[in-house]
């Protein structure tokens, strides 16, 4: 006759068993989550910005002449220092040459002695835009050269134009070139015909 087999009958360590296999598998979960929701950083060298177009003109470092960036766009709003926003178009920054080239901050004298007028333009209008420059007030006989440019942002920054240009006097305003853009802000054409935005005959109306 065989013995009589005793099966010993713990089903409380299974208990436990499952109990930990399933809190396990739990906080896997949880991290698998957890690391799907992680942000994927951006790409070195795509940084957003507002701006459509960037206008600007520099001229020598620590040279004393004012020159202003004059811009019109298609329905006829024209940005200057007497207005520094019209339609989508922003003045960011008016310089005046040496003047105000130092600034305080925290008790310390700052000085910034790069000359460099910016327009923004802010969003997309089909048409074409002038930009002119005024040399506001002249130290020298000698004309000023300055540099013009402008650069499309999205997607990506390209120049779309970038020329010298040269003011001559005080209330001197020529036009340093006309940008054709079509409705989705691709340039269509460049024009370099004369047109005065704020003076009368190329002389500053005082």
């Amino acid at each position: 006759m065989r013995d009589k087999v005793i099966f010993n009958d713990d089903s409380s360590g299974d208990a436990f068993t499952d109990l930990l296999f399933n809190a396990l598998l739990g906080f896997a979960f949880m991290f698998f989550i957890s690391f799907a929701l992680i942000q994927k950083p951006l790409e070195d060298g795509n940084i957003e910005s507002k701006a459509e177009f960037i206008i600007s003109v520099e001229w020598d470092d620590y040279h004393p002449d004012d020159v202003d960036l004059i811009v019109e766009d298609p329905k006829g709003n024209v940005v200057y220092f007497q207005n520094k926003e019209d339609g989508l178009m922003h003045l960011d920054r008016d310089d005046r040459g040496t003047l105000a080239d130092r600034i305080t901050i925290d008790g310390k004298n700052i000085e910034n002695p790069s000359n460099q007028e910016i327009v923004t333009i802010r969003g997309i209008m089909g048409g074409e835009y002038v930009v002119n420059l005024l040399h506001y007030k002249a130290n020298f006989v000698v004309p000023l050269k300055t540099k013009v440019k402008i650069e499309k942002i999205n997607p990506r920054v390209q120049t779309v134009y970038f020329g010298d240009h040269f003011l001559t006097k005080t209330g001197h305003e020529l036009t340093a070139v006309r940008l054709f853009l079509d409705d989705k802000g691709n340039v269509e054409d460049l024009s370099f015909i004369e047109k005065l935005l704020i003076t009368k005959n190329g002389i500053l109306k005082q």
